[in-house]
């Protein structure tokens, strides 16, 4: 079993920065996809990143392409989101996700959760 533990989440104003870190236990994530989904009030939860294991190749939500950054250090288990020029609608819980399947850009590819950080950002 894996846990995932989110932390960084908190409160910027818009044009702000914010860095959330996720660290995963219980077993070694060799192989796994980990990324990044959100969900707003009323929204349902979508998709914001996923970062390879081996080659670290990365995959992007057009709404955060060339302001959110992921990277992974796998000799920690753990993934990092460093989300800059953030939006009022960038505003969600934010989920870390780690799957094994060839992809992890939908909900239901998503094999472990974590239990959100929560990341507002103010007009």
């Amino acid at each position: 079993q894996v846990q995932l533990v989110e932390s960084g989440g908190g409160l910027v104003q818009a044009g702000g920065s914010l860095r959330l870190s996720c660290a995963a236990s219980g077993r070694t994530l060799s192989g796994y996809h980990m990324g990044w989904f959100r969900q707003a009030p009323g929204k349902e939860r979508e998709f914001v990143v996923c970062i390879s294991w081996s080659r670290g190749y990365t995959y992007y939500a057009e709404s955060v392409k060339g302001r959110f950054t992921i990277s992974r250090d796998n000799a920690k288990n753990a993934v990092h989101l460093q989300m800059d020029s953030l939006k009022p609608e960038d505003a969600a819980l934010y989920y870390c996700a780690a799957s094994s399947r060839t992809t992890m850009t939908r909900v239901p590819d998503v094999e472990y959760w974590g239990q959100g950080t929560q990341v507002t950002v103010s007009a």
